[in-house]
């Protein structure tokens, strides 16, 4: 009886959408790693899955028809509001000393907050990149993509991306210590 209509009933059954089927299956089965994706770009569980849900909402609105084209256009939306929510804070906090106080009615300078952690881990080496660094560290070494394929995905050429990497590595090497080779060249395989 459970998928019977009660006597006198005239509801109907509304086809399914294969659009929101395969959106449905997309939340379902790959919620945790498009979440552990945009918290590889944000460093923050908060922040990633507001962006995941922001990518959600726009990937509503946009008619694909499976779950793998729905997955990338998810990712690609998530990098891409990372990227421009990053300059918008950036900018903000080089303002915001102008037009925040405290209750003091004393500025609030960006520089005097607590930066310094007894712990360095790969969040807070991964904060330290700019935009285009983390987005090409993520893409090389999360998503396992090629030094052509991020190229080709973020819309740069390909020596970019491999300054990219090389500036990140640099970058990261003091912040993380010694690791796996993080050579750029093994991306053009």
């Amino acid at each position: 009886m459970a998928g019977r209509r009660p006597p006198g009933s005239t509801a109907r059954r509304c086809p399914i959408d294969p659009q929101a089927s395969a959106l449905d299956e997309l939340i379902r089965t790959r919620r945790g790693v498009l979440t552990g994706y945009a918290y590889l770009l944000c460093g923050s569980l908060a922040e990633a899955e507001d962006l995941f849900q922001d990518a959600l909402v726009s990937a509503l609105v946009r008619q694909r028809p499976d779950v793998a084209s729905i997955e990338a256009y998810v990712r690609t939306t998530m990098r891409h509001t990372y990227i421009d929510g990053f300059r918008r804070r950036r900018r903000w906090a080089a303002l915001r000393h102008l037009y925040a106080v405290d209750e003091d009615g004393r500025s609030l300078d960006p520089a005097t907050a607590d930066h310094v952690t007894a712990r360095v881990d790969l969040q807070r080496a991964l904060s330290a990149l700019s935009p285009r660094q983390r987005a090409c560290v993520v893409l090389r070494y999360y998503d396992d993509l090629t030094v052509p394929r991020i190229a080709e995905t973020l819309g740069l050429s390909a020596g970019t991306v491999k300054r990219h990497l090389s500036d990140a590595a640099a970058r990261l090497a003091p912040l993380l210590g010694d690791g796996p080779a993080t050579s750029t060249d093994r991306g053009e395989r």
